[in-house]
Formats: structure tokens, sequence, C-alpha cells
């Protein structure tokens, strides 16, 4: 058995020094298909951080009375977040902090500045802004909750059928910008694998009277594929080297041109925390199909 696969790895490394150029071709195609993978990949991660960043910029504010007490505002604020497991964030805003936010905003504006100083004392109402981890209900459900009768005697409004079409809106969009990306992507990956495929059947059609000639000898048919399946391997394995090693190089000099951007978000760090899938996905992209495609396109000349 050793002896066999000896002559069998021997036969396809020689193969594919022979037939250089249409080894070259076969790693050509698998590069750009594990580039399509990753390229996919990193747009997931990029459109992923915007929607996020995005949905983080939507909360439902709760306004109490001017006359409530800030121990009742912290008190009703640790009640929420127990309520509703679904809740990211509650900040509270008190009356001075939301003066000064408003001041600070609005200081070269003097329309404003002017209408405070009318006023002559603080207008703003401390406040609850709440954010959660989910979808548009998850704002309705935290809105009924605050209409409950141990909140409503302390609160003053709710902004959220202001906000609810905004709401609605921004996550339709999101959850249609990830069903378009799927969809997007799948397409891709399916036009990928048939070059792969093709480009390694007509790598393999070059060989088809070898093939043919070997099973009339009466070679096994392990003994015919296996050659092939590993020239699969190693075209895999190449493209895989390949790509690996622009990936990282081009996650780490772009890193500061994506950052300007979108702010916040570190292509480099975004690498880093997920090598290993970017490994797996490069892996399986070259030397998978490599192995698979070649599998698949001598089982037809086995047939002799």
């Amino acid at each position: 058995m050793l002896t066999s696969f000896k002559r069998v790895l021997k036969f396809a490394v020689i193969d594919f020094y022979r037939n250089n150029l249409r080894a070259i071709a076969a790693v050509f195609v698998l590069v750009i298909t594990i580039f399509l993978a990753i390229g996919l990949f990193f747009l997931h991660g990029m459109s992923s951080f915007i929607i996020q960043q995005v949905q983080n910029k939507i909360d439902i504010t709760a306004y109490f009375k001017a006359d409530t007490a800030e121990s009742d505002i912290l008190s009703a604020k640790d009640k929420i977040a127990k309520e509703d497991p679904d809740i990211k964030n509650i900040e509270y805003v008190s009356k001075d902090q939301a003066l000064a936010l408003f001041t600070q905003k609005h200081q070269d504006n003097p329309v404003f500045t002017n209408a405070l100083n009318e006023v002559g004392e603080n207008p703003f109402l401390p406040s609850l802004n709440i954010t959660t981890n989910g979808d548009a209900s998850q704002y309705q459900q935290i809105a009924t909750i605050l209409q409950e009768p141990q909140y409503s005697p302390l609160i003053d409004r709710v902004d959220f059928s202001q906000k609810k079409d905004t709401i609605d809106k921004v996550f339709s969009i999101t959850s249609g910008v990830s069903s378009f990306g799927l969809v997007l992507a799948i397409i891709f990956m399916i036009i990928a694998v048939l070059v792969v495929f093709n480009t390694v059947k007509l790598a393999v059609d070059s060989a088809k009277e070898e093939i043919s000639t070997m099973r009339i000898v009466g070679a096994s048919s392990w003994f015919v594929r296996a050659p092939f399946v590993i020239q699969g391997a190693i075209f895999g394995c190449i493209s895989f080297i390949i790509c690996f090693v622009i990936t990282a190089l081009a996650a780490y000099f772009l890193t500061s041109s994506v950052a300007v951007v979108m702010s916040g978000f570190s292509l480099w760090n975004y690498f880093l925390s997920n090598i290993w899938m970017i490994m797996l996905i490069q892996l399986a992209s070259g030397i998978g199909l490599g192995v698979v495609s070649s599998f698949i396109v001598v089982q037809r000349y086995l047939k002799v």
C-alpha cells in the first residue's frame, strides 16, 4: 500500500511539473476563486459593522417629569433593564447633562443661545435613552413596558411614536442589505465553482489517453484517480499560501485607508480576530475545490 502511494505521489508531482503551464492556469483560477470567497467574507464583516453602527444610533427616549427624583428614575432604569433582556443599553441623562449637551451642540448658533437666555431656566427634562439588540418589534415592546402603571406616573412622554417610521425603515433596509449580500455571495460562489470545475476538467482532459491506457492494463480506480486528486490538493495548497500572504499584507496596509471611510473599523484587527475562519475559508475554497473537481472529472474516464 505504501509503495503504491509513493508511486501515485511521484506520478502526481512529475505530471505537475511536466505540465507547468496547465498547473499555473489551475492555480490562477483557484487564487481568483479564493479571493472572491474571502472578499465576500470581508465585505460581510464591513457591512455588518456599518449596519451595527446605524442600529446603535437608533434609540427611544423616555422623558420623565421635571419634579421626578433622580433616585426614582434610576430605580425605574434598573427595573426596565430586568424586564426586557433584549435591551442593550440604558443611559440616564439628567436635566443638567441635557442642557450641557444641547449648549455644546449649538454653541455656534446664536438663535438657540438667545432662546435659552429668554427662557431663563433649564427647559430640559431628565430622560432614559434606550437601545436594543434586535429588531424594530423590540422597541415596540419597550414602549409598551414604559406605559405600565408603575412607570406612567413618572414619565412625561416617550418619543417612540415619532421615531417608529424611521426605526421600521432602518431595520427594513439593513435586513434587505443582508439578504442581498447573501444572494450575491451564493451567485458569485456558484460561478466560481463552475469556472474552477471547467479549468480542472481541461487539465484532466489533456491526460485522458493516459487514464484510458492505465485502465486497459488493469490499474485500479484508486490508482488512476489518486494522482489527479493529489494534483488538485497541490493546486489548492499553492493557491492557499499565495492568497493568505496577500490577504494578510492587504489587511495590514489597507487598514488606515479603510479607517478613513469607516471610522472605528480596523481591517487588520478584523483579520486577526477571524484568522482561523479566514484560513478555513481559503483552505476549503482552494484544496476543497481542487480535490473535489479532480475527483469528479476523473470519474468519467474510469468507465473504460
